[in-house]
């Protein structure tokens, strides 16, 4: 069953580019990959509904590339911007809160989905720890929009990020736990999502039902 383009969200961009990705799920060797790989990434970091989705995109088209001429092109293109947004991730914090959550969302998005042989991709591993480390500093977990992200990716990927790395893992954790005991000033809801990822953790990656009833209750409330 093919996907839909509504499935993808790429009705927001022009006709020009939506007929450029559309083109790009289905026959990657005709179109510019450069190009898309730029426009993808562009868009992840201006719309955080679509950085949450940007990671089915690039699989499609990554696999679609594969199967028509065992290419990479699109995959390397995409780890190199990908790479040099990692790099001026400090100035685009402090230029943009909302557009460095956009970033983190979607590296971890493209960790998700992207892999080799069934395995996560080896260059993503520690700039995905170095991004969800950064969210874990005292300075972010006094803004409630960086703490809200952290968790949504620890739920999403957490667990196999522990399973290539368990001491960055740790490392974070100490951090988060340090953060939820010792730092004032904490919003009462950061509070509540720093003690339900621990839980989470400390749980196997899973919340207990009536953990879940307590935490989703509150935040409902």
């Amino acid at each position: 069953m093919e996907n839909s383009t509504e499935d993808y969200r790429i009705q927001s961009f022009d006709l020009d580019t939506q007929m450029l990705l559309k083109t790009a799920l289905k026959d990657p060797g005709s179109v510019n990959l450069e190009k898309v790989s730029n426009i993808i990434v562009d868009q992840s970091l201006k719309d955080q509904m679509f950085s949450k989705e940007a990671g089915r995109i690039c699989y499609t088209i990554v696999q679609a590339e594969v199967k028509q001429n065992n290419g990479n092109v699109f995959r390397r293109n995409l780890l190199n911007r990908l790479q040099q947004e990692f790099k001026v991730r400090e100035d685009t914090r402090r230029r943009s809160l909302q557009e460095w959550v956009c970033y983190v969302t979607f590296i971890c998005n493209i960790f998700d989905y992207l892999k080799v042989n069934n395995m996560p991709m080896v260059a993503l591993v520690h700039p995905v720890y170095d991004c969800l480390i950064r969210l874990g500093q005292p300075d972010a977990l006094m803004n409630e929009e960086e703490v809200d992200c952290l968790v949504l990716q620890l739920h999403r990927i957490g667990e196999q990020l522990e399973k290539v790395n368990v001491q960055r893992m740790d490392e974070l954790f100490f951090l988060l736990r340090d953060g939820f005991l010792l730092q004032e000033g904490l919003t009462s809801m950061a509070r509540l999502l720093l003690l339900e990822i621990l839980e989470f953790r400390a749980g196997g990656w899973m919340l207990s039902s009536t953990a879940h009833k307590y935490y989703y209750s509150e935040i409902a409330d």
